[in-house]
């Protein structure tokens, strides 16, 4: 006690309101014998029980005294809103009396019933600025109640789709619930399968952060729930977390700095598919897409008032398509261990035209890939992305690529070289896989709640690569794939902004360079509800 009386008086009123809060009972001396630690113990405990929670009390009224200061501020503002608005009417009723004309007026008609339809008109409109302003506090008082906080009380939003398919499959696949590949029937396998699945649900997560150097600062997160099975009874419904995208953005006016994970910009496109949002539609099939950690730098420059060209440019992760050696620790694949990261650049001309927006890009990549015992291989790519509006409901997408050793991106059906035999061999040799591919889809939009989608992609690994060390070439992924067809029609009903429907048909047929091909059919109705 005597250590509480050395304390301010602010602080014993703070001490003995959380000892009230708290519930914490006031003993007196106990002059009996103690079995318990001693006394001097016990107060320096219950000090340090009242330190902390006066660290919290303190941390709750900080949180308070912000939150009230910037109500106080919002209601100022409008108060000052509603003082100039009473002003304004106030001075033009001023003027309406000063006017001779119009006072002569209201003289030889209804003066009395004149001036109260001014004091009436005068009236409501304050009734009305009051009813405003009481209805933006609630408002704000909503948004205070379901507003997301974070640690550094920056602003978070909360967003991401609840989204169920049910599909059936026609033959094999390489994945039964979005599939990329058509395999052979085996003896085991039907040749067709049915199921439900809510691993392509997302969940995102945006933070907005403070202004630094006039830029503006963003982050986002994506995940999503196709990082694979659980090893459990019904396992393959346990789908396991996996990071999809998450970036940094420090935007001025007319330049962006984008640092993170996320799609190839010098890729930026990809089929519209309800079926298909674990991976995006027609991977392996014509689409570059493989997320990557990478850093870029964006500049506009507006030609005219409807037209601008973008320049981008970065670095990236020289990702080979290589799985990983561990499932726990890293190692490097081969463009990680030629120690210099891929680069690359976009440019894209966009224009208004129809009411829509049109771009044309031009885009290129390049990385070293080393493949031990001095086995360099130079990976690179030219792309091409089109968005063109045709008419008000009419749009056609697409992107084309040429390039070698592109596994890490999606290219040559997942595959970056060849092999000529085992990889630890020295003499082994290994030569860059060239390929070609690229997708174009066909949008119509019939209502603003129904719009249409046929597409139709391909990728093709060149045959004179496919046939260099017959018959025993190896490769991490399949060596026998040589061409991978893709193609669907789907709609998408949205009743409401966050709620949608769509079935949608998908026909895969792959080509192996033996001369067989595979083909397989899925059916995907989805429903899904956007947060």
């Amino acid at each position: 006690m005597r250590l509480l009386n050395l304390l301010p008086g602010t602080a014993r009123v703070f001490i003995a309101a959380a000892v009230l809060i708290t519930g914490t009972p006031c003993r007196g001396q106990n002059t009996g014998k103690l079995t318990a630690p001693s006394s001097t113990e016990r107060t320096d405990d219950s000090l340090l029980a009242l330190q902390k929670q006066m660290i919290e009390l303190k941390s709750m009224l900080e949180e308070m005294r912000t939150e009230v200061v910037r109500s106080r501020m919002e209601t100022i503002e409008l108060r000052k809103e509603l003082d100039a608005t009473r002003q304004q009417l106030a001075a033009a009723a001023a003027q309406s009396n000063a006017t001779p004309s119009k006072v002569t007026a209201e003289a030889q008609g209804e003066p009395g019933a004149s001036v109260s339809s001014r004091q009436g008109t005068t009236g409501e409109a304050v009734n009305k600025l009051e009813e405003d302003q009481q209805l933006t506090n609630a408002k704000l008082a909503d948004l205070y109640q379901t507003k997301v906080a974070s640690a550094s009380k920056y602003r978070v939003r909360l967003s991401g789709i609840a989204l169920l398919n049910l599909f059936s499959n026609k033959g094999v696949v390489d994945n039964m619930d979005f599939p990329s590949l058509a395999a052979a029937d085996n003896s085991i396998n039907s040749g067709g399968s049915f199921g439900g699945t809510l691993r392509q649900s997302m969940l995102g997560f945006e933070v907005f952060g403070p202004e630094v150097k006039a830029a503006k600062v963003s982050a986002d997160v994506q995940l999503d729930f196709a990082g694979g099975l659980s090893y459990a009874p019904n396992g393959v419904t346990f789908g396991l977390p996996r990071l999809r995208t998450g970036v940094i953005r420090m935007t001025w006016p007319s330049t962006t700095l984008v640092a993170g994970q996320d799609a190839p910009f010098f890729s930026p496109l990809s089929p519209t598919s309800v079926a298909s949002l674990a991976i995006p539609a027609f991977s392996y099939a014509g689409n570059l897409w493989n997320w990557t950690p990478q850093m870029r730098l964006e500049h506009r420059v507006n030609i005219t008032e409807n037209s601008s060209f973008i320049f981008q440019g970065g670095i990236l992760d020289p990702l080979t398509g290589e799985p990983p050696t561990s499932p726990y620790l890293r190692t490097p694949q081969a463009g990680e261990a030629s120690r210099q990261p891929a680069y690359a650049a976009h440019i894209v001309w966009n224009r208004r035209a129809l009411g829509h927006d049109l771009a044309l890009g031009i885009g290129g990549y390049y990385s070293r890939q080393d493949w031990g015992l001095g086995r360099l291989v130079d990976g690179w790519a030219g792309t091409s992305d089109l968005t063109l509006p045709l008419g008000n409901r009419w749009e056609l997408t697409g992107e084309f690529y040429r390039g070698r050793a592109l596994g890490g991106l999606g290219g040559g059906i997942g595959r970056s070289v060849l092999f000529s035999g085992p990889i630890t061999v020295p003499a082994t040799q290994v030569r860059g896989l060239n390929a070609a591919g690229g997708w174009a889809q066909l949008k119509f939009r019939q209502t603003e709640k129904l719009e249409w989608n046929g597409a139709f992609g391909e990728d093709d690994a060149f045959a004179r690569d496919l046939c260099y060390f017959p018959p025993v070439q190896q490769s991490y992924f399949d060596p026998t794939l040589a061409r991978n067809r893709s193609s669907f029609l789907n709609f998408i009903y949205r009743p409401r902004s966050n709620l949608f429907f769509s079935p949608e048909f998908r026909r895969l047929r792959t080509f192996s360079v033996l001369g067989n091909s595979e083909t397989a059919d899925q059916l995907n109705l989805s429903m899904g509800v956007l947060f």
